[in-house]
């Protein structure tokens, strides 16, 4: 997921900023050390040199950027540093911890090779705003023209070899490449024509190509050190920084939930027949206590609690989606409710203070066009239903409180 935020998150949302906020260049320059150079080069990247234009443009990247990751550094790493080269006290540097790389050669006949551009190039495009491709014969095909300089490595490049080494480069700037890079960078009025978006790591989603590339990024590298290579399943548990959680209290917890699914199946409606349980296998303690109903609200004569919710589909028998006019009509006609605001999150997707301009464009808008437009985040394909809260009035224009809505869209 490192990888991901390095390479399709930060460099846009530098890039971002240097167009949106007046403030970016004189707060870049006030960081330490190196890091106004880094982050001015990473917004130049992203603004001029690695800016694509077509999904062409996304695969060449794709193709660079594996050749420099699995076999330029490698090499240049293993000019730096041979297989025989010894330390200062005579001992082999290459032993131990330290394995000894090689570099790798880009084939399109290599499954592996092909995933990495596949899902590398997909992720470019998408942090840009391009349409992408999953047409592998095509892939490789336009793989087959792109012609990819020849290496050949440099003396006098230094690479550090300690943590402490990395620090005390760190704490000189080339000036002079500062300066330089003030002047190259374009206007922000002319930066803001494009669109730049950041991506946010999300394991869980088989369709957008996160999981596939830390995949291959993690099993290329493994290669190059030939380490044993880790499947899909192994990686997302890494990347997602899931704990497996210890099986005796996995066991006991789930065993003590199914005696209380047995109690509604059995029909029990008493609370008192349900008990909550805190257990601590360590100790061991146990604990066992009746629950507190949920608390009941009111509106008109409908009684309800937090277990309640209204349900919206939000597509509609024509196959269309409901819009926010639709939606506030339902409400109307459905429920007596006029609604005054509506969020999702954290977004006010309407309000009936909002200015006439803004709701004349939303009102014959999707609901999740609106959501996106909001919120400035795409939905993934595995998102099936949005949560919306609503203030609402009554017929008699009173304030009152009221379930939040399950919206679903799949």
């Amino acid at each position: 997921s490192g990888w991901c935020w390095r390479l399709f998150k930060q460099p846009a949302e530098n890039a971002l900023q240097y167009m949106t906020d007046p403030k970016f260049m004189e707060r870049t320059l006030k960081l330490p050390g190196a890091q106004p150079l880094e982050v001015l080069e990473a917004v130049y990247k992203s603004l001029v040199t690695d800016k694509p234009r077509s999904w062409e443009d996304c695969v060449v990247w794709a193709r660079n950027h594996w050749q420099c990751q699995y076999n330029n550094n490698i090499r240049q790493l293993l000019h730096n540093f041979p297989p025989d080269q010894l330390t200062s006290s005579g001992a082999p540097f290459w032993s131990g911890p330290k394995r000894c790389p090689h570099p790798l050669e880009f084939s399109t006949n290599n499954d592996l090779h092909m995933d990495y551009i596949m899902a590398a190039a997909n992720l470019f495009a998408q942090s840009y705003g391009l349409p992408g491709s999953t047409e592998r014969s095509a892939l490789t095909k336009l793989l087959q023209d792109i012609k990819v300089p020849e290496f050949v490595p440099k003396s006098g490049i230094k690479i550090h070899v300690s943590d402490q080494e990395l620090q005390n480069a760190n704490a000189s700037v080339d000036d002079s490449r500062l300066e330089e890079l003030k002047t190259l960078l374009p206007s922000t009025e002319a930066a803001s024509q494009f669109k730049l978006c950041p991506i946010d790591f999300e394991k869980d989603d088989e369709t957008n190509f996160h999981m596939d590339f830390i995949v291959a990024a993690s099993n290329l590298r493994a290669e190059n050190y030939d380490i044993p290579p880790a499947d899909r399943h192994k990686s997302k548990l890494i990347a997602g920084k899931i704990i497996p959680a210890i099986a005796t209290t996995t066991a006991a917890v789930v065993g003590l939930v199914c005696l209380e699914l047995l109690k509604i199946v059995q029909g029990h409606k008493k609370l008192e027949s349900f008990k909550n349980g805190f257990m601590n296998l360590a100790l061991p303690f146990f604990a066992f206590s009746e629950p507190i109903a949920a608390p009941k609200h009111k509106y008109y004569e409908i009684d309800w609690t937090l277990w309640d919710r209204f349900e919206v589909k939000g597509i509609q028998p024509n196959g269309e989606e409901m819009t926010l006019r639709q939606f506030l009509d339902y409400f109307k006609n459905e429920h007596k409710l006029e609604i005054t605001m509506l969020s999702q999150g954290v977004s006010m997707l309407y309000s009936f203070f909002m200015p006439a301009a803004k709701l004349k464009e939303r009102l014959d808008l999707p609901m999740t066009e609106i959501v996106t437009k909001v919120s400035k985040k795409k939905l993934g394909k595995h998102v099936k239903a949005l949560v919306f809260e609503l203030c609402c009035n009554d017929e008699t224009e009173e304030d009152v409180e009221v379930p939040y809505v399950r919206y679903t869209i799949r």
